[in-house]
């Protein structure tokens, strides 16, 4: 789903123009406070421009609805662009045949199933349906038996095909994706109109998004401000009776116009016109880089994370650990280890378990061995156990193979009444200080060897997590691996802190406890036994090759399942909460020039009839008129919204800043900018005004 859409592509262009008039309804411009306010201001100047009707009158009635426009229009075509990717997605809906199993599999590789074929529209949760080569995946799903290689360019813009398969944590298939090699047997686990591709549709439009904490919070402060100016507002024509009166002069500056001119250039009119784009280009960013957020709130707490938490393997390292080593205690030979190491590892099928079975087969030309289904019972990995295994009854003897972490293997030896030999101690130790990862393999309560698997940190990544903790935030490392390996990588990829032999109960632990301490915390998964973490994360990511749980959990999910991703998400919620900053620092500091553009102007006339009274030496810009000011700043006021648009859009430039760097940066660049550019600007729109007579 890599399609960019440009800012300003053309037929984008045209649609958000017609949104822009679209939401001169009342019910949606009161959604914006600030802009409502000029809404209202507009049509009481339109009003009276048909009762008092000159050539100032006019331009203000025309200029404040370009600015009720121009807000509109940069909310439109944020929206836009969602909208242009949703019905990019929608086009990939289709409504194809399944072919769905009556009954489920008895065992792997069974076949002579009765199936049927039925619209995908019809198929239901807990359904099981056949893919082979060249089927299109009809709804979304889990695999459960067979392995196979999936085209999900449709969905993720990468050409490259996946492998899904049966067990572990990339058995999550997407509707509308195609098989392009095998066969595999899908259990469907959302209904149609519920899919993840839907939800995605769901999404991605802008017209969809609810407004976060923060920008609730912004809203509600500038509603504020506004209502403290137009109190004030309201109040000076009064004081203007009476100084006229004190002073014998019976001219009045202070018109309906004018009032209204003056407050709209009071209130802060630029910040509340790009509000709203500001956020949904947050997420719009965010769908640019093939991850999904399912609310602006996530994007939000990202750019506040304190801590991250991101699991070793696929993240810090290379992942898929490869066996590379078998090492045998004394006394056994190492074709007999790597013999039940194969063995052991028969029904894993993780890539750790397939690379032990080929490494014994490339080893020592080892094949995979036939039994009775009824004498051979497979024993799965779990979070809690922490190892593997198989138990055989061959000719009246029984073999009981495990494999798994060093301390889980001596628990369960030492349980069974066996001896575990100091010398594993030594040569497990040894192998996790090199950062490799040791496996125990025992037979009936016997110790044999060590399984070595190797992982390798990933180029670069000490540096980006350098570039994080200058951020001020914490990287932790979650791995299953003892705390001898967790040391040991740990140190070579610079993270702050792990958790070693980390189970799901242990993620969910350390979060609340940051969590309890006041810290925002992000991490990614995987697997259904990170969903309970993912849920409890403020910002949890979930790789979309996870399972369907872990995709449900999450508040984003990465359509391309890269793991690194996440320090990417971080920075782009940093780079909305700095983009909103700075042109709300602009946004002020903006209106405090535009202050000494319109109030010198409007009040020169209340000392001095030939306009050099007191407050005529605050017109330090020379401004031809009260007249031709007044408009020049309601003129700015609008333009600077509209020329504002791109870069609410693309974000103020990241940089891994420490918070008070930011807020100097922001001072220096958009504070004082804010208050040159209106006063350069409004002279010269003064000018041009004046050169053409306009008023």
């Amino acid at each position: 789903m890599k399609q960019e859409t440009k800012t300003f592509d053309k037929k984008l262009l045209a649609v958000a123009i017609k949104d822009s008039f679209i939401k001169l309804n009342p019910r949606l411009e009161i959604k914006n406070p600030v802009m409502f306010i000029v809404f209202i201001g507009a049509i009481i100047t339109t009003l009276i421009t048909f009762t008092s009707f000159t050539a100032f009158n006019i331009q203000i009635s025309i200029w404040l609805w370009f600015t009720v426009l121009f807000a509109n229009f940069s909310e439109a075509v944020a929206e836009g662009r969602g909208k242009a990717q949703a019905e990019a997605l929608k086009k990939m809906r289709t409504n194809t045949y399944a072919r769905l199993l009556s009954t489920p599999p008895l065992s792997k590789g069974a076949g002579g199933i009765p199936e049927k074929q039925v619209l995908s529209s019809e198929l239901k949760v807990d359904d099981l349906v056949v893919c082979e080569t060249g089927d299109l995946i009809p709804s979304d799903g889990e695999v459960v038996e067979g392995i196979a290689s999936v085209d999900e360019s449709a969905i993720t813009g990468e050409s490259a095909p996946v492998i899904r398969e049966s067990g572990g944590d990339r058995s999550a298939v997407t509707g509308g994706t195609k098989v392009i090699s095998d066969r595999i047997i899908i259990k469907i686990t959302s209904e149609q109109g519920n899919t993840f591709l839907d939800k995605m549709i769901a999404l991605v439009e802008g017209a969809k998004r609810h407004k976060t904490p923060n920008e609730i919070a912004l809203t509600i402060l500038l509603s504020g401000m506004s209502i403290i100016f137009l109190l004030a507002v309201v109040t000076l024509k009064p004081f203007e009776l009476f100084a006229l009166s004190a002073s014998g002069n019976p001219k009045s500056t202070l018109t309906v116009p004018v009032l209204i001119s003056l407050l709209v250039c009071l209130i802060p009119t630029t910040i509340g016109g790009l509000l709203s784009a500001i956020g949904i280009s947050g997420i719009d960013r965010l769908t640019k880089r093939n991850v999904i957020a399912k609310s602006g709130k996530a994007v939000e707490a990202a750019g506040d994370v304190d801590v991250l938490l991101l699991d070793k393997t696929g993240t810090i390292t290379l992942g898929n650990r490869m066996a590379t080593e078998f090492i045998p205690v004394k006394g056994v030979e190492e074709i007999r280890l790597a013999e039940i190491a194969q063995l052991s590892s028969l029904s894993d099928e993780t890539p750790e378990g397939r690379s032990i079975v080929i490494l014994a087969k490339e080893k020592y030309n080892m094949r995979g061995r036939h039994f009775d289904e009824n004498s051979i019972q497979f024993v799965p990995f779990t979070a809690q156990t922490k190892m593997s295994g198989v138990d055989i009854t061959d000719k009246g003897k029984k073999l009981e193979i495990r494999k798994g972490a060093a301390e889980a293997i001596k628990q369960y030896i030492l349980q069974k009444g066996g001896a575990y030999p100091p010398e594993i101690t030594q040569i497990v130790e040894n192998i996790a200080r090199e950062g490799s990862t040791p496996l125990v393999v025992t037979e009936n309560n016997m110790v044999l060897g060590v399984i070595r698997l190797k992982d390798i940190v990933k180029g670069g990544i000490k540096e980006r997590f350098e570039q994080l903790r200058r951020m001020g935030i914490k990287t932790v490392m979650i791995t299953g691996d003892n705390p001898l390996t967790a040391v040991a990588i740990a140190a070579e990829a610079g993270v702050d802190d792990f958790i070693a032999e980390a189970t799901p109960e242990m993620k969910l632990a350390r979060i609340r406890q940051e969590q309890a301490d006041g810290k925002l915390v992000a991490m990614i998964g995987d697997g259904t036994n990170d969903a309970p973490a993912l849920a409890q994360a403020d910002v949890g990511v979930a790789m979309n090759t996870g399972t369907q749980a872990a995709r449900e959990a999450g508040n984003m999910v990465d359509l391309d399942s890269n793991p690194t991703k996440l320090i990417d998400v971080v920075e782009i919620g940093k780079q909305l909460l700095m983009t909103r900053g700075s042109l709300t620092t602009f946004s002020i500091a903006n209106d405090v020039a535009k202050y000494f553009a319109i109030l010198p102007a409007i009040f020169v006339t209340v000392y001095a009839m030939n306009g050099t009274g007191v407050l005529s030496k605050l017109n330090i810009m020379g401004l031809q008129s009260p007249e031709s000011a007044i408009l020049s700043a309601v003129i700015f006021n609008a333009l600077i919204i509209i020329a504002l648009i791109p870069l609410a859009l693309k974000g103020v430039k990241y940089q891994a800043k420490s918070a008070s760097s930011v807020l100097k940066r922001n001072i220096f660049i958009y504070g004082f900018g804010g208050l040159i550019v209106p006063f350069i600007g409004i002279k010269l729109i003064d000018l041009i005004i004046t050169t053409l007579h306009l008023i």
